[in-house]
């Protein structure tokens, strides 16, 4: 999978005019890269146009327009696109309330470590969690983490074939599976070379 370029890019003017479309579009097109695990969990699949429209909403929020500026957008964006081996993956806690929240943060030190990714027919795969920096502390973990999940030559060809992809949790306080509605994991085949 390519990184993302200035050439990628819409200019902020070009952006706006064309912001609705290409809002609903990606929008559309995250609805087959969302995986709920359980009722408080669910891990958002990157990839090029989840991050070009990261990087343009920054852009434009930020109203950065200077090469530099949006090199530097690329570089925090980038390393969350798939390498064509690989999925990525922002995995998070999701709870509305905010006291039950805290609590299970407490709770789940270690979750993003017990994700888990299984090709049918194959072992599962645990993440490299968070490798930009920790997301916890002694007390709590974080509510957001980011997975990525390095899969076999074999696993590829799997998927490639069509087979199932499930997903879950391992950990003392939480333990959850499920497998991926085919959408999902035909648009998760596509990241795959």
């Amino acid at each position: 999978m390519g990184k993302l370029t200035r050439d990628d890019l819409y200019s902020l003017e070009k952006y706006a005019a064309i912001r609705p479309d290409f809002r609903a579009k990606v929008m559309e097109h995250k609805q087959h890269r969302r995986v709920p695990i359980g009722p408080h969990a669910a891990l958002y699949f990157e990839d090029a146009l989840t991050m070009q429209y990261q990087v343009q909403e920054m852009l434009r929020l930020e109203r950065i327009f200077e090469p530099e500026g949006i090199q530097d957008e690329l570089d925090v964006y980038n390393p969350l696109i798939p390498d064509g081996s690989n999925w990525k993956a922002a995995f998070m806690v999701e709870y509305e309330d905010e006291a039950e929240r805290k609590q299970a943060l407490a709770r789940l030190i270690g979750i993003e470590k017990a994700v888990w990714v299984q090709v049918e027919g194959l072992g599962k795969v645990y993440p490299i969690a968070n490798e930009d920096l920790d997301r916890e502390t002694e007390d709590k973990t974080a509510s957001v983490h980011f997975l990525r999940f390095e899969l076999t030559p074999e696993m590829i060809a799997a998927v490639k074939q069509g087979a199932i992809i499930s997903a879950g949790i391992d950990h003392p306080a939480c333990h959850e599976k499920t497998e991926l509605p085919q959408a999902v994991r035909d648009s998760l085949a596509g990241d795959l070379i």
